[in-house]
């Protein structure tokens, strides 16, 4: 079944929790327990309604205050499709959250209070998803029930957002609008009676109609090697196959491909997806390729088509999001896990740090601090081979990892 990754964002308030829970209600993903004991919690709390939030909230302070701290991943499905629903934090000192939680989704869900309108948080959270290319982005505009089911307030909302897009530098970003009230479910599965003045589609109608598969990051064929495969059996004695997961485009039997970084030319012999053998291999699919010739191959190592070689250099310039309370300091050790291909790497320089509210960048004073955004300069031991984030997500991206404490620090986005 086809599987569709979904990102939300919104504002403390905003609705992010109530909404998943509806969605989760109404699609009969909730488990009879579970409903008990939103109800039961609903009444205790005095509530003349079920408090759908208690549905995803899972951290005991979460359900306390009623807000979101951790990214929780929520899944449920329809006849037609399965989803992963990652729940981030909107707060700015989660913004590391909700980077993490954006890093593989292909929608995105920008809750907007009616009462509020477009503010500050908006424009992180639409910044953030267009820093990491989700390349559908569904503005739900929720508590319309607290505003009387007016269509001005959504079309002001919806200008507002209009002028916001224009900062966008992802023009194949496709922004949908929709007037919801979460709480009591109008436009969210079921359509409104109340706004007779909005003939779109439900929440749930847009993610249904969505291809996740033509969501997926297509381009240039990158093979990661993630592990040589020598069975060493009596029936497999001579067998070497390459594992991995496959990204950009398809390969097929007979393909002419080149090992990076030896740059060693051969041929695909065969395509195994476990046990049996195909002439293609899909993007996006986990196979295992042996090849004509011997080649010396290991973990880290990747095979690409001949005449689309990547990127192949020592050095890098990156858009980071810094997820450590240790600063980023010109000077510091890392390793760059990119891919398969982790390398030993050092900063050369912190040139700027990038607003998120789309007012610019300034001059940084040579450091990134937790949550901060900004434009790094890295030297590597070795040579990586990479293409940029807006041409390939899975091959123009890495993480830093904290070389004394095995922490992820931060998360880059190749230039």
């Amino acid at each position: 079944m086809e599987v569709l990754k979904i990102a939300t964002a919104g504002s403390v308030d905003d609705g992010k929790s109530t909404l998943i829970g509806r969605l989760l209600y109404d699609t009969k993903s909730l488990t009879d327990d579970k409903l008990e004991a939103i109800r039961n919690s609903s009444v205790k709390k005095g509530y003349d309604y079920l408090d759908f939030s208690l549905a995803t909230d899972g951290l005991v302070a979460e359900r306390e205050q009623g807000i979101t701290i951790d990214v929780a991943h929520i899944y449920f499905s329809t006849p037609r499709k399965s989803y992963i629903i990652a729940d981030t934090p909107g707060h700015i000192e989660y913004t590391r959250n909700m980077v993490t939680g954006a890093s593989t989704s292909q929608v995105a869900l920008i809750l907007i209070d009616a009462r509020k309108g477009v503010i500050e948080q908006t424009y992180r959270h639409f910044f953030i998803n267009n820093l990491l290319r989700v390349k559908e982005v569904i503005v739900v505009v929720n508590k319309m029930d607290l505003v009387d089911y007016d269509e001005a307030i959504f079309e002001d909302i919806k200008a507002n957002f209009e002028k916001l897009n224009d900062n966008s530098t992802y023009k194949e970003q496709q922004v949908s609008y929709v007037p919801v009230s979460a709480l009591k479910g109008d436009n969210v599965a079921d359509r409104s009676n109340e706004m007779p003045w909005y003939q779109g589609d439900t929440i749930l109608e847009h993610l249904e109609k969505i291809d996740a598969s033509a969501n997926g990051n297509k381009g240039l064929v990158r093979f990661p090697v993630q592990t040589v495969i020598r069975p060493k059996t009596e029936e497999y004695h001579d067998f070497r196959g390459f594992a991995g997961k496959l990204y950009g485009g398809n390969l097929k039997v007979g393909d002419a491909v080149t090992v990076l970084p030896s740059l060693t030319k051969s041929r695909i012999k065969e395509i195994y997806f476990y046990d049996k053998t195909f002439d293609e291999a899909t993007a996006g699919s986990s196979v295992t390729i042996c090849l004509e010739d011997e080649v010396n191959i290991t973990r880290g190592d990747m095979l690409v088509k001949d005449d689309e070689l990547p990127t192949i250099k020592k050095e890098l310039r990156a858009t980071v999001c810094w997820m450590d309370n240790k600063q980023l300091l010109p000077g510091s050790k890392y390793f760059v896990q990119h891919s398969t291909n982790r390398v030993l790497s050092k900063i050369s320089a912190v040139k700027n740090t990038i607003a998120t509210d789309y007012s610019g960048s300034k001059l940084s004073d040579g450091k990134l601090s937790l949550n901060e955004i900004g434009e790094v300069e890295i030297k590597l031991s070795k040579p990586i081979f990479y293409d940029s984030f807006t041409e390939n997500k899975s091959n123009g991206s890495f993480i830093l990892i904290d070389e004394q404490t095995n922490a992820t620090a931060g998360v880059g986005f190749i230039n």
